[in-house]
This record gives C-alpha cells, sequence and structure tokens, in this order.
C-alpha cells in the first residue's frame, strides 16, 4: 500500500464496484493510498480488500434503484471519511433485445438502473462537494452512448440520456469547483478474460423470432473489437481525477473510434445535405 497520507488522498464513492471495471477502479485507487467507499448489492466480494487495506475501504450493501439506500449511503461514507472527492457512477447493466421485443418492465428496469440510479447517486453527493467547493463527478458511459446498433435500443436510451444528463451537469456545477467526466469504454475483458459479448452478456428481451436473423448477423460480429485491459483503464481514470482540467469526454479504447467518427461525419453531412428542407421548415428559403 503507498505511503500517501490521509492529508493528500482522495476520497472515493464508487457504485457497482463488486466486479469488473468497478472493481478494478477500487483496487487502483485503494493501492495508491485513497480511501473508497465501494458500493454494490452485497459486500461480501470485498472482504479480501478489507483484509488488505483496513479502514481505507468502506463496504456499502446499496441498491442503486433505491433511492433512500442511495441518500443514507453517500451520508455515511461522508460521515465516515470526513469528505467526498471522487464520485464513479459505474453501475449498470445492457438490455438486449429490438424495440418490438421489450416489455414495459425491460425498459422501466434499464432506464431505473443506468439512468435514475445515476441521478440519485449526483443529487445525494453533489450537496457535500458544493460544500467542499471541490469534487470530480465521473459517469461510466460507453461507446454506445455516441453511437446505436440493432437489438441494443433500451441499453443505447440510458446511455445517450446519461451523456446529455452529464454534459448539462457539467454546465451546472462548474462555478462550484465541482467537475464531471464522462468515460466512454468499448469492449474490456472484465469477465474470464475475454471481451464481452453483449448479445451473451446483457439482460435478453424475450424473442421474436422474426428478428433471429438479425440476431444470428450480429451475433457474427460481436465481440470482435480487441478487449481493454481494466487495470490500464484505471490507471487512466486515475490521471483524469489528478488533472487540474480534466475533459468532459474520454473514449477509454480506440477500438470504436473510427466509428464514431464516421458516424459524426455522416450526421453533418446528411445536415448540411437537408438545409434546404431545414430552413423551409423554419418558414425561410435561402
Amino acid at each position: 500500500m503507498s505511503e500517501k497520507s490521509e492529508n493528500n488522498s482522495k476520497v472515493w464513492f464508487v457504485t457497482g464496484s463488486s466486479r469488473g471495471l468497478g472493481r478494478t477502479f477500487v483496487e487502483a485507487a485503494l493501492s495508491r493510498g485513497d480511501r473508497v467507499a465501494a458500493t454494490a448489492r452485497s459486500t461480501e466480494s470485498f472482504d479480501d480488500l478489507i483484509a488488505v487495506y483496513g479502514d481505507a475501504v468502506l463496504p456499502l450493501a446499496m441498491d442503486v434503484t433505491d433511492k433512500e439506500a442511495v441518500f443514507a449511503s453517500v451520508q455515511q461514507a461522508h460521515a465516515h471519511f470526513g469528505r467526498l472527492d471522487v464520485i464513479v457512477n459505474n453501475a449498470g447493466y445492457a438490455q438486449i433485445g429490438a424495440i418490438e421485443e421489450l416489455s414495459e418492465q425491460d425498459l422501466r428496469d434499464q432506464l431505473e438502473t443506468n439512468v435514475f440510479g445515476a441521478v440519485w447517486v449526483i443529487q445525494a453527493a453533489l450537496p457535500h462537494l458544493r460544500g467542499q467547493g471541490s469534487g470530480h463527478i465521473i459517469q461510466l458511459s460507453s461507446a454506445a452512448g455516441l453511437i446505436a446498433s440493432p437489438l441494443g435500443g433500451a441499453y443505447h436510451a440510458s446511455k445517450w440520456a446519461l451523456e446529455g444528463l452529464n454534459e448539462a451537469l457539467a454546465g451546472e456545477v462548474a462555478e462550484f469547483g465541482v467537475k464531471v467526466t464522462i468515460i466512454e469504454p468499448g469492449g474490456f475483458a472484465t469477465r474470464k478474460g475475454k471481451n464481452p459479448d453483449p448479445l451473451n452478456n446483457g439482460h435478453l428481451a424475450a424473442t421474436n423470432p422474426v428478428y433471429d436473423g438479425l440476431r444470428h448477423r450480429l451475433g457474427a460480429l460481436a465481440g470482435k473489437q480487441p478487449a481493454g485491459d481494466p487495470e490500464a483503464a484505471a490507471q487512466a481514470l486515475l490521471k483524469i481525477v489528478d488533472s487540474d482540467a480534466p475533459p468532459l469526454r474520454i473514449l477509454f479504447g480506440q477500438g470504436f473510434y473510427p466509428m464514431i467518427q464516421q458516424a459524426y461525419t455522416d450526421r453533418l453531412k446528411t445536415w448540411a445535405d437537408w438545409q434546404t428542407l431545414s430552413a423551409q421548415a423554419q418558414g425561410t428559403h435561402p
């Protein structure tokens, strides 16, 4: 463990810390001497961290969809450590299914966890960050928050919502000394060393056979992006939270960058190509 003093260490509040990138972020912060309130639905997975880091880690059993539990956990973390410096909204999952296949509950559950859960954490933490005049909110989005593909409509809806929500948030809290960064990871090897395949690892909606052909075609392409290293991502995150001028958005991994570039190029071209009709829609005639 680092010899970093408590006066110089940061205090983190990380959701979805039991596995995946969230777990790796927690380990990276603790290993350099920071202190972490690590949340998950069950705290058993933190026993090994407590054995190594003791009071530097505060395990909290919390479901982000439970607003009262979120506010209580944030308050407990602040009372325990005396401050909060880095808020990492990492909890979330992918709902997979064609739009026609999604049940109302599928969509509501996706938004409750990925969007509302993030909002509850932000709302609970902001009074503490404002009071300090400092803090950094890290929102885990996804390359799926920038581009969309078939069968991911619910997941895309949640991640695109988080993109807009946190961009607005950044403008609202800058004057209080609070920073916001949206991280957009590609695929990372967080499941048995393999690049995650969302068609197999997500929550699946009840299937309609009319989309089986599409599922088969996408399944053949899924997981083809090179898997990123979670530990490298954690080290990159440490650099972001230590930066005096962190980015509003940053991609973690370069595999999706050409696709995102092309998507934005296509959007700009489409808007340009249809400018005449756009002007007519406003009642003007260029």
